[in-house]
């Protein structure tokens, strides 16, 4: 059965990359974000290359492509290899850029992405002022989800002082992340 798993992993990879619909993309991207869900699945996605594949979809046109490989990205980085693989690979940058989507799921995952990729080594980048900032904003959010989840994170991985600091920024200025349509 393992085997199987591994060939039925290939075989969603290889249908995405060779298909030109983007509803099939949309739809094999739904199956990989799932099946990064279990661990069981974590060597096997490592394998295939799967996190780049998410990673590069951040950047995508297409709000569905980038909600999912944002998802899939969520599911994967609480296994200590991914973790490391998405830092080295530079994957808090457009992680970070995500947290701009209009999509909330997108947003939602992009912050709990962020809460799991924080290490002592990567700390400064994951609680940057401008994503203190944006905390910031969330944390005032209509949606009780999103709001919630910006109040965690400006608690639990943000010092007083990064929060003091965002907050007298945006008191000066204007311009900044928009808060996701609901």
């Amino acid at each position: 059965m393992e085997l199987g798993r591994l060939e039925y992993l290939q075989a969603l990879v290889t249908e995405f990359q060779a298909t030109d619909s983007s509803e099939a993309k949309e739809q094999v991207l739904a199956n990989l974000a799932n099946f990064a869900y279990d661990p069981k699945n974590y060597e096997y996605l490592r394998q295939l290359q799967v996190l780049d594949l998410f990673l590069d979809m951040l950047t995508e046109e297409s709000e569905t492509l980038v909600e999912f490989a944002m998802g899939g990205l969520c599911n994967l980085c609480l296994d200590r290899a991914n973790k490391d693989y998405i830092l080295e690979a530079n994957g808090v940058e457009p992680i970070i850029n995500c947290l701009s989507s209009s999509n909330e799921e997108t947003v939602m995952s992009a912050v709990t992405t962020l809460m799991y990729l924080t290490t002592p080594q990567s700390r400064q980048q994951t609680t940057a002022l401008p994503v203190v900032e944006c905390m910031l904003r969330f944390s005032l959010s209509a949606s009780r989800r999103l709001s919630n989840l910006a109040t965690v994170f400006l608690e639990d991985y943000c010092t007083p002082r990064q929060v003091e600091e965002a907050r007298n920024l945006s008191k000066h200025t204007a311009v900044g992340i928009p808060l996701p349509k609901d």
